[in-house]
């Protein structure tokens, strides 16, 4: 089901905000891998501080949070919706359920949830993200299937 009409891909393609999701997406993967080995090391006593696991989480949760800001201004830019546009909408629940996961971890540790419970819901969190970005990962492959066909009738 493609998401782009002619005129929208135009201005996908054209965007300045396509240019910095393209960017920051594999820098967000990064500060990902990195997480996770942090949080598994750490887990596995190769790692005995736990500020690191804390650490590794809070950015992450920061460049998520920079990739959902700068995915509004793209949505409203090409569909004139900030958020939850129809075109996005899976994506924007995908990425809000992932945010809020990353979100509880902070919630938890406020509460003074133990480490033990912190260091499982930081992977929850990571994986939740990785459910996301594979969703993403799908659609574009959807879409630039799409891209080849709009182009090859010569519609675009």
């Amino acid at each position: 089901m493609p998401r782009y009409t002619p005129e929208q891909l135009a201005k996908r393609n054209a965007s300045v905000w396509t240019d910095i999701q393209i960017i920051l997406a594999p820098i967000q993967f990064i500060i990902f891998l990195i997480g996770v080995t942090v949080t598994a090391l750490y887990l596995n006593g190769i790692i005995t501080s736990f500020y690191w696991v804390s650490l590794a989480i809070l950015f992450k949760t920061l460049f998520f949070a920079l990739l959902f800001v700068t995915g509004m201004f793209f949505e409203k830019e090409i569909f004139d919706k900030w958020v939850y546009s129809k075109e996005f909408l899976w994506e924007d629940i995908g990425s809000t359920i992932a945010a809020a996961f990353h979100l509880l971890y902070f919630v938890m540790a406020w509460m003074g949830y133990p480490e033990e419970v912190l260091v499982w819901e930081a992977f929850l969190a990571y994986f939740t993200y990785v459910l996301n970005a594979l969703q993403y990962l799908v659609r574009i492959i959807l879409e630039k299937h799409n891209e080849r066909k709009l182009r090859m009738g010569g519609h675009i």
